[in-house]
C-alpha cells in the first residue's frame, strides 16, 4: 500500500484496515471477520436493489466469492465499505442483466409471491411500493436515490461508490426524485 492510502485511513478504520491486511496474506480467520462485519449491509443492499430475499441472498453469497478472490486487489485508496459496495452493485447488475436473459418469468412469480423482508425494512405496503418504484428508475438515479436514501450515504460517499462526481450524483437524485413523482 501506498503512503497516500495509509494517511487516508483515520483510526476508526485502522481495525478494518488491519483485517484487510490480514487477509490479503492468506489469514482465513481476518477475511471471516471482515464478512462477519459486512455481510448484513451487504444483504440489506443488495435487498434494496433486488427487492427479494432469494435474490439478496444470492448476491450477498456472491460478493463474498468474490471478495476471497479480489481482497488482494483492495489498496485502501477508498474505504473498504465503499469498495465493498461497489461490488455489490456490480453482482447485482449483472444478476439482472442475466435475469433479463432468462426472461421476466422469476419477476412474475415474485411479484405474486413476496417474500419476507429483513426486519430493518420497512413493514408497510407504502414502503414497498416506495422501494419497487425505486427499482423502476434508469440505473444511475436508482442508484444514487438507494445510496443516499435507502443506505443513508452522502452526496459525497455515493459519488465514490459510483465512480462519479457528487454533482452528478445530485443530479441523478434529482431527477429520480422527479421522476419517482409521476411513477407514484
Amino acid at each position: 500500500m501506498g503512503l497516500t492510502a495509509a494517511a487516508s485511513i483515520d483510526s476508526s478504520d485502522a481495525l478494518t484496515w488491519a483485517l484487510v491486511v490480514r487477509a490479503q496474506n492468506g489469514d482465513a480467520e481476518a477475511f471471516a471477520t471482515l464478512i462477519a462485519d459486512h455481510y448484513d449491509r451487504i444483504y440489506r443492499t443488495a435487498w434494496k436493489w433486488c427487492g427479494n430475499a432469494s435474490d439478496a441472498e444470492d448476491v450477498a453469497q456472491d460478493v463474498c466469492v468474490k471478495l476471497g478472490s479480489v481482497i488482494g486487489q483492495f489498496d485502501g485508496r477508498s474505504a473498504f465499505s465503499s469498495w465493498v459496495y461497489r461490488i455489490t452493485l456490480n453482482m447485482v447488475r449483472d444478476m439482472q442483466r442475466a435475469g433479463k436473459r432468462r426472461g421476466w418469468h422469476a419477476n412474475a412469480y415474485a411479484a405474486l409471491v413476496p417474500d419476507e423482508h429483513p426486519a430493518e425494512q420497512e413493514d408497510a405496503m407504502a414502503g414497498r411500493q416506495l422501494w419497487a418504484a425505486v427499482r423502476r428508475l434508469p440505473e444511475q438515479q436508482r442508484d444514487a436515490v438507494l445510496l443516499v436514501y435507502g443506505e443513508e450515504l452522502s452526496h459525497a460517499a455515493a459519488a465514490e461508490i459510483m465512480g462519479i462526481r457528487e454533482a452528478t450524483v445530485s443530479f441523478h437524485v434529482h431527477q429520480g426524485r422527479k421522476t419517482l413523482r409521476g411513477l407514484l
